[in-house]
């Protein structure tokens, strides 16, 4: 190469392995044994290809053992096993009968309660669903966002944290103008969930540390971090571990009224994978982190910096964990409290490889997700089955995306690249 070729390309040059820099010492741009990378990115990958019949059938599979659970709980289905055989007719109807009620009480809290005496209550329930899928929206987007460029990001929980915690903070102790006070709550979360991305995008990028295991450890120390904040005088209020309510000014409007909590970061959230769609998928950044998720190797010697696309992708996606914090305490909570979190930032990772990491599919995951949490209180109450059911369902969600084999080979689905799909690509 030339100098005035490698004057061009200085971000080429700069990621190149060479034989005076091998792969493993401090700043090599590749630190993980390439067994380990390879098989990590190929999994990955293999789950964000599945088609949109794979991740339906997951769904219908969890539903389906969800029913053995339901059957296996039930009393009065336990009582009829005793003359299973004199009377099967019994079973079949105490089954049916627990099921039905099950799954419908779930579709009256999460949709609409037919039961309600009101309008206003019958709706309920599905505004409840949207509020809850707002902050799981935002955070399955950044962690989709990185998968996308084959980074493992497990830390959505410690960038919702410290977005949480710097939105807060804007939301009480500052003055402000009602619209900018809310613009500049936003910013401040989106700048802490930015701040808590890049840490291990760095320590990625400069130090090849892996994801995986930055992303837990930022986890465990942001949670500690919270607890810490709260007990400082800044966040001191009449109530521990509270912080002062935010001021109305910080406060997210309501869409419908006093009487239902859905708030404008649903209209955001909308706004935002419609951002992210276009930024993967017709920008200039977007192809180049999307070739780095492919082949980091190739899009290396295509001139792409990696490392900075790592930690600039890292960032990105605390910058949306971050705004998923500002909907809790400007949106639902009000305040910061030391559970603010609660299982968010996990969840998203589910939301994330449910939609694929592609943001119509993470809308569609998240809303779903919503709808078990809001109907799984309802059917707790009117069914009598477990509110863990509801927990069970998402994590066999989760095996069976993370299994796309399993579930093509139950429903006979054609694999990608077979005989099937290609004749149909052919005659397409």
């Amino acid at each position: 190469m030339t100098q005035d070729e490698g004057s061009r390309r200085p971000d080429a040059v700069e990621d190149a392995p060479t034989a005076d820099r091998p792969t493993g010492e401090v700043g090599a741009p590749d630190q993980q044994p390439p067994s380990t990378s390879n098989a990590l990115r190929e999994a990955l990958q293999s789950m964000m290809s599945s088609s949109v019949l794979v991740t339906v059938g997951a769904v219908v599979l969890a539903l389906v053992i969800g029913s053995v659970l339901i059957l296996v709980g039930d009393t009065a289905v336990q009582s009829t096993l005793g003359y299973l055989f004199q009377r099967p007719g019994d079973f079949f109807r105490e089954a049916g009968r627990a099921i039905s009620d099950s799954y419908v009480a779930l579709f009256q809290g999460a949709i609409y309660d037919s039961e309600a005496t009101t309008a206003e209550r019958r709706v309920r329930p599905l505004t409840e669903t949207l509020t809850i899928a707002v902050p799981l929206i935002f955070a399955g987007l950044g962690i989709g966002l990185t998968f996308r460029v084959g980074l493992f990001n497990i830390g959505g929980q410690s960038q919702l944290v410290l977005g949480a915690i710097l939105g807060a903070w804007v939301g009480f102790a500052l003055d402000m103008p009602p619209v900018v006070h809310i613009v500049v709550v936003l910013f401040a979360a989106a700048l802490g969930g930015a701040i808590a991305g890049a840490i291990p995008g760095v320590l990625k990028a400069r130090f090849g540390a892996h994801e995986v295991i930055t992303t837990i450890m930022l986890n465990n120390t942001s949670r500690y971090f919270l607890l810490w904040v709260l007990g400082t005088g800044a966040f001191l209020s009449a109530t521990p571990q509270v912080s002062p309510g935010l001021a109305e000014t910080a406060r997210l409007p309501l869409l419908l009224g006093g009487s239902f909590r859905l708030h404008l970061g649903f209209v955001l959230v909308l706004l935002t994978a419609f951002a992210v769609w276009w930024l993967m998928e017709r920008s200039v950044l977007g192809f180049q982190m999307r070739a780095v998720g492919v082949n980091p190797e190739a899009a290396r010697t295509a001139g792409m910096s990696v490392r900075k696309i790592t930690v600039l992708a890292m960032a990105l996606a605390g910058t949306l964990c971050g705004l998923a914090g500002a909907m809790q305490v400007a949106g639902t909570e009000g305040r910061l409290t030391g559970s603010v979190y609660g299982s968010i930032g996990f969840d998203a990772i589910t939301v994330a490889l449910l939609g694929r990491s592609r943001p119509l599919g993470t809308v569609l995951a998240g809303i779903l997700f919503g709808a078990l949490a809001a109907g799984g209180r309802i059917m707790s109450s009117r069914a009598g089955t477990e509110a863990e059911l509801v927990t069970v369902l998402q994590a066999v969600i989760v095996l069976l995306i993370a299994a796309p084999p399993l579930v093509r080979s139950v429903f006979r689905l054609p694999a990608p690249g077979g005989p099937r799909t290609r004749a149909k690509e052919v005659a397409a």
